[in-house]
């Protein structure tokens, strides 16, 4: 079996929106969410507050999963929140245990 970090970030009216959702999939066992700025040059992406503080509030989820429920759940919430602006990313995990 091989597991992986599912990161998704997503714009702050999303958050209780993706974790009602996340919380209501059995194959997620827990995950853990943050607040984080993102900063970059797609500025037209930006508010103007935003463009002049050179950053963009967001909240990011890490969901420690198998490979397998990582891919599922990016493509249920492609066809559920399509066009939502959801960034996500795949990392893989070489090793966990708990000390």
């Amino acid at each position: 079996m091989q597991f992986c970090l599912l990161h998704l970030i997503v714009a702050p009216f999303l958050e209780e929106t993706i974790v009602d959702w996340l919380l209501n999939q059995p194959a997620i066992t827990g995950f853990s969410s943050m607040e984080i700025y993102s900063h970059g040059a797609n500025e037209s992406a930006f508010s103007l507050i935003e463009q002049v503080t050179g950053r963009q509030r967001r909240v990011q989820f890490i969901i420690h999963t198998e490979n397998e429920i990582a891919s599922q759940v990016v493509l249920e919430l492609k066809q559920t929140l399509a066009g939502a602006g959801i960034h996500y990313f795949l990392i893989p995990v070489s090793e966990f245990d708990h000390i």
